[in-house]
Parts: structure tokens; sequence; C-alpha cells
């Protein structure tokens, strides 16, 4: 029975024997190729079928010089403990994914947190990716700009700042903020805190926003607040700050992300304290969970879907070779019950 069983079929060349043609006439066929005879190609599609034979794509791709995969990087060099179950991660991450595998790339998904300079350096020029998107800079701001001013088909989720090397695409987060800091003057709010860790770049530039409308209303600077994007210490953080934020009189607090956001109410509530009656509360992304909250949150949408567009748009003519510039996109203020 041995003698009678088939050539085990594992390489094109192997292939090409059985079939009594070049290896190269196999590649070709394979691939559509219009060189080939019609009869030839039909034949050696029908016995790749029967043998159960596909060729390896990564080596295909490889030979034309491109891997087919792009890399999706979440550093998390200031918030080591965060999850990529984070909210804003899936939302912008399911996003991404779908422009990606639609266009036919494949994915390469690392959650990396940061132990030397040259870290992002390692991911780009390991030879299996095509490109590199970062979903978020965190502090890694100079890492990014010494990999950009070398390598083109790199993209980041996050601020624009002046004399950027690196493409970026985000929402004006000053903007943002001046927008969450307005709503809740307007809503009646006196003294004002910020929820959110300012050594994230994003964060940093709504907290300027939300201090530029306290100050063109009058008003003292917002209280800012640490808290970390971990979800299993989050609640926890925002709690300790509760004394502080009754005692100094705080009526209006604007949270950096519409998870910090949704735990604050939270917090508030379950302590007695009234949102929106006591502190009016806004949170930043407008995610599906700031609408599904009780009361829902009143936030800042960035319009994820439209930035994950952009952001596979300008890789993919970075990848063929151009510039491409950063995109700022605009903020929305979204009123719902929270102010």
């Amino acid at each position: 029975m041995a003698r009678n069983a088939p050539p085990r079929i594992r390489t094109i060349a192997d292939l090409a024997s059985l079939a009594g043609v070049s290896a190269g006439t196999v590649s070709r066929a394979l691939a559509g190729k219009t060189e080939v005879n019609e009869d030839t190609r039909r034949r050696i599609e029908a016995l790749a079928a029967e043998h159960g034979f596909r060729p390896n794509q990564m080596a295909s791709r490889l030979r034309r010089g491109r891997t087919g995969v792009v890399g999706v990087v979440v550093p998390l060099g200031h918030e080591k403990r965060q999850h990529l179950s984070d909210p804003f991660f899936m939302a912008i991450l399911a996003e991404l994914a779908d422009a990606l595998t639609e266009n036919g790339y494949d994915i390469m998904l690392s959650r990396v947190i940061p132990d030397d300079p040259g870290w992002l350096d390692r991911i780009a020029t390991s030879g299996m990716l095509d490109g590199v998107m970062l979903i978020g800079q965190s502090d890694e701001h100079q890492a990014i700009e010494r990999l950009a001013r070398g390598y083109r088909p790199l993209v980041a989720w996050g601020v624009v700042l002046p004399e950027q090397t690196h493409c970026a695409v985000g929402s004006d987060n000053r903007a943002g903020g001046r927008l969450a800091g307005d709503h809740l003057i307007g809503r009646g709010a006196r003294r004002l805190a910020f929820l959110g860790d300012v050594r994230a770049p994003e964060f940093r530039l709504r907290y300027e926003g939300v201090c530029a409308a306290a100050r063109a209303a009058g008003l003292a600077a917002p209280v800012q607040l640490d808290a970390h994007l971990a979800s299993d210490i989050m609640a926890a953080e925002i709690e300790q700050h509760l004394a502080t934020l009754v005692d100094a009189g705080i009526d209006g607090l604007a949270a950096a992300s519409d998870l910090l956001g949704v735990t604050a109410m939270r917090v508030l509530q379950a302590r007695g304290v009234k949102v929106p009656d006591a502190i009016r509360v806004t949170g930043y992304d407008d995610l599906p969970l700031a609408a599904h909250a009780a009361p829902g949150l009143t936030t800042i949408a960035q319009n994820v879907p439209l930035g994950a567009r952009e952001m596979v748009s300008a890789l993919f003519r970075r990848i063929e070779g151009e510039d491409t510039p950063s995109i700022q996109l605009p903020p929305a203020l979204v009123v719902r019950g929270s102010t």
C-alpha cells in the first residue's frame, strides 16, 4: 500500500515535478498570472487541489518585498497596568482591524511596556511588518520621533505637536478640553476639577483646555487629580479623591476619558453625591458606555471611526513611499444627563 500512496506535495518544487513544469510556472499559475497557458494553469490548480497544496503566502509576500502584515502597537510607558480590554482600545482596535483586513492585510497586535529607548525600532525593523500603527503615544514621544526620522510607514493615534516629525491622527485635545470646561461653567459650575494623569500628552492638552475655560471665566484653575486607567485600581483612587472634591466645593468635574467619567459618577453616587445636582461630570471619547451610563455621560466626541480610517489611509500611502501630514479632528460636545 505504501508503494501506491500518492506523493506528498510540500513545496512548489514538488508540485512542479508532478506537473512536469518549472517551479516558476507553478508559482505564476497559482498567482493567476496571465502569461501561463490556460490549460496549464487549470491542470496545476487541479493538482494543487487534489493534493491539498497551498503555497506559503508569507514566502510569496516576502519575495514581492511585502509581508502583508501591519503591526498595531499599544505602548504603555506611563500607564503600565492598563489593559487591552480598556473600552477605548477596543473601540479603535475594532475600527483599525476592519479597515486593514478589508484591504487584505493581517495584523500583529502588541501591548508593549517600553523598557529601553530602542523598543520601537526593534518592532519596526523586525522584517515582519510593512508598517506600524500606534494606539496612543504614552510618554514615548522621543522614541516615536527618533524612529520616524528614518522610517516612513508609521502612523500614531494621539497628539499633534509643533515641529512633530511622525504622522499622528487624533482630536484637537486642547479644544476638546475647552469645550468641556466651557460647558461645565455654562451649566453653573464655579469650582472645577480635572480627573486624569497629565503625563499622557492627550490628557495634558485636555487639562490645558479646561484651564483655559476657567481662566476665561475668571475662575480658579481646576484642581488636577491623578487617576490610573487600570480598571482594577481606578475606582479606589477616585474614592480617595472624594474628600478633596467635597471639601474643595468642586461642582464641575472634567474627566479625561469616558471610562474615568463613568467610574467617577458611580463612586460619587455610591457615596451619596448626586450627579448632576451636586457635581456635574463630563467625559472624553464618546464611547458606547457613555450613552449607556445612568445618567448618560456628557462627553467630548473625537470621532474614533473616522480617525481610524484616516490612520489606515495615511499608512497605506506611506507604505507606497508618500509623506502624509498629521490630522487633527475637530471635537464635538455631546450633552447628556450628567451635566
